[in-house]
């Protein structure tokens, strides 16, 4: 997708998003054989019930018919929120995933798997987990030493609610 198609459909596509209260996180423009698929991925900080993709998908696809910004060749919208493990590369995706299990990997190299405690503007608090019984240690991770960081999907974790009861 050109600079140009892209920061148009950004322009278009913003305002019925934010009117949402949420957050356009990625356009993402493909082929699926003949037909053009493009992907619109949304978030917030509650997350994205499915029936708003849907009433979302809809406005899109009267919005995108109103203008040219797509042509004339068929495509295939998709509206969707991101993926539990997707990549965290903004502060708020961050903020988002207080409380869960990430994995880094670290500017220096290496990798580190913790759940995060806390952000603020610099950087994180992580607990990361005793390794053979040991206890959990805290620790503390500037932004600038994180090269990436991803979810990692917990099947087994308890929910604080059911540690409590």
């Amino acid at each position: 997708m050109s600079t140009t198609q892209s920061d148009r459909l950004r322009g278009l596509l913003e305002p019925l998003v934010a009117a949402r209260d949420l957050d356009l996180e990625d356009i993402e423009m493909s082929r699926a054989g003949k037909r053009r698929m493009l992907r619109i991925v949304v978030d917030s900080d509650e997350g994205v019930e499915l029936d708003t993709c849907a009433e979302l998908s809809r406005e899109i696809s009267d919005r995108l018919d109103e203008t040219d910004v797509m042509g004339e060749d068929e495509y295939v919208l998709e509206v969707s929120s991101p993926g539990a493990d997707r990549p965290l590369t903004e502060h708020r995706h961050y903020v988002r995933a207080v409380g869960r299990l990430v994995k880094f990997q670290l500017a220096e190299g290496g990798d580190l798997v913790a759940r995060i405690l806390g952000v603020d503007d610099e950087g994180l608090d992580l607990e990361v987990p005793g390794l053979k019984g040991r206890k959990a240690t805290t620790r503390r991770l500037a932004f600038t030493d994180v090269a990436k960081a991803r979810v990692e999907i917990e099947f087994n974790r308890k929910d604080k609610k059911e540690e409590e009861a």
